[in-house]
């Protein structure tokens, strides 16, 4: 009887020992898709702007011009005179927008190469290249939106919180 129940746990061991080995041969799967860059922008720009650096990179920016020491000068007392430096913002670069020598793509220009402009966009303002994630939205929205205009996402991008710092 012993005998009987050791050869019984012997082929049950058995049997158990080929199930475990038998079920654990790994799947190789290709599913051939291109890879993506996923990398997320670790927002390490941790300094500031003061309202000079602001005015005269924002300057830069939609110019490839430098601004005068004067002008730099006078700008920042109006941000200071004004209080809210986000309407303040708001104010000069609608001004430098509206001043000729802005250097800002065409609707037609923007759209003959979607995303070439965003990712020059995001090379001029964020000094970066954006994300995938970024990238898709941006496309998106220009090809969703004939409302949007270059002058529009340069608009945003200045005030954007990540335009604000180093």
């Amino acid at each position: 009887m012993i005998r009987r129940s050791h050869a019984r746990h012997i082929t049950s061991s058995s049997l158990v020992l080929a199930l475990l080995l038998g079920g654990c041969r790994k799947d190789v799967f290709m599913y051939e898709v291109d890879p993506v860059d996923l990398a997320q922008y670790d927002g390490n720009k941790d300094r500031e702007k003061t309202n000079q650096e602001y005015a005269a990179i924002l300057h830069a920016n939609l110019f490839q011009t430098a601004l005068s020491p004067g002008d730099l000068y006078k700008i920042d007392q109006c941000i200071q005179s004004i209080g809210d430096k986000q309407l303040a913002r708001e104010v000069i670069i609608s001004n430098f927008m509206n001043k000729p020598g802005v250097i800002i793509p065409t609707p037609e220009e923007m759209l003959a190469d979607v995303d070439g402009f965003i990712t020059a966009t995001y090379n001029r303002f964020l000094v970066r290249n954006p994300t995938e994630a970024e990238r898709t939205w941006f496309r998106n929205t220009i090809e969703a939106d004939p409302n949007v205009t270059p002058e529009l996402i340069y608009f945003s991008f200045a005030l954007c919180e990540e335009y604000q710092f180093y």
